[in-house]
């Protein structure tokens, strides 16, 4: 599993073993997953999704670490699925934000809105996964640990050249002092030379080397994710902007845009890469013609 899903999993594993009094989990059973799972339902009220992850994370513990099955959940509350509509800017608005911001921060802003990115997958990006030719990006391991194939903004071009010759710099520092990046999965086993080769270097690296807390190794981190959500949040306020701006609204915003100049919902389902076509569909309730792409009559009177 991903790093993220290991650590939100711990922190539901400490959450329902501090709620139960720091007791053990093997002195546990159903009943006390159910009356954890109420307890977020009921008194905390948290989203579907919430819910379902803290039982996700129970599961694993039961049945993977402690190799135990769990018989009688079916009893806990279930928290109420609710449909949040997203948030989109317009053109004009998404002008307006970008241009408060930074030179690199843009660079990034643009790639989240041209190319329909998750930040993540943004920062994370190798200059060998972006290919301004051919005017496409490749998402390695996206949600799902799914590769997918992005369009590239022809815009940026110019722009992303300048921006990986200052990152060449960097690199052949790093290179000099033996600095290289993690790589995904056993690769870096298998090809001990390739953490410092250009190709896999980060598109958007952090400005400072990272110290392995285990080895003490320096290594070279991506940008971290909290600079370029911070700035983007205080161009939306310096810009005036009424709306909650955030990193994912441009991927919103890139969305709707798409179905909003006749893009067909499926190909905007395979750039989004989601799963579910009922995933996709939640854009076509805030397209500009209106909820479900459909005129007000009183705009033909």
């Amino acid at each position: 599993m991903s790093r993220r899903t290991e650590q939100a999993y711990v922190a539901w594993i400490r959450r329902f073993i501090f709620f139960h009094g720091k007791r053990h989990p093997a002195e546990m059973g159903p009943e006390e997953v159910v009356a954890f799972l109420n307890h977020l339902a009921v008194e905390q009220r948290v989203a579907a999704a919430t819910q379902n992850q803290a039982l996700s994370a129970l599961l694993f513990l039961y049945r993977t670490v402690l190799d135990r099955r769990l018989e009688g959940l079916d009893a806990a509350v279930r928290a109420r699925t609710s449909r949040v509509l997203p948030v989109v800017l317009s053109r004009d608005e998404i002008r307006a934000v970008l241009s408060e911001l930074s030179p690199r921060d843009r660079l990034v802003a643009t790639l989240l809105y041209g190319s329909g990115l998750r930040l993540l997958e943004g920062l994370r990006l190798r200059v060998k996964d972006v290919d301004a030719e051919r005017r496409q990006i490749t998402v390695r391991h996206g949600k799902g640990r799914r590769d997918r194939r992005c369009p590239f903004p022809t815009r940026l071009r110019r722009a992303l050249l300048e921006h990986l010759e200052e990152n060449r710099r960097s690199h052949r520092h790093d290179r000099e002092r033996a600095i290289g990046v993690r790589l995904p999965g056993a690769l870096g086993a298998k090809y001990p030379s390739a953490a410092t080769e250009w190709g896999w270097y980060w598109v958007f690296p952090a400005q400072r080397p990272t110290v392995d807390a285990r080895t003490g190794e320096l290594f070279r981190h991506h940008l971290h994710e909290t600079a370029i959500q911070r700035a983007v949040k205080q161009a939306g306020r310096a810009a005036g902007i009424a709306k909650r701006v955030t990193c994912h609204t441009f991927r919103h915003s890139f969305a709707t845009h798409l179905l909003e100049d006749g893009a067909d919902i499926r190909t905007v389902q395979e750039l989004l890469g989601h799963r579910d076509l009922k995933t996709t569909m939640i854009y076509t309730h805030v397209l500009d013609r209106g909820p479900l792409g459909v005129t007000s009559p009183a705009d033909r009177l």
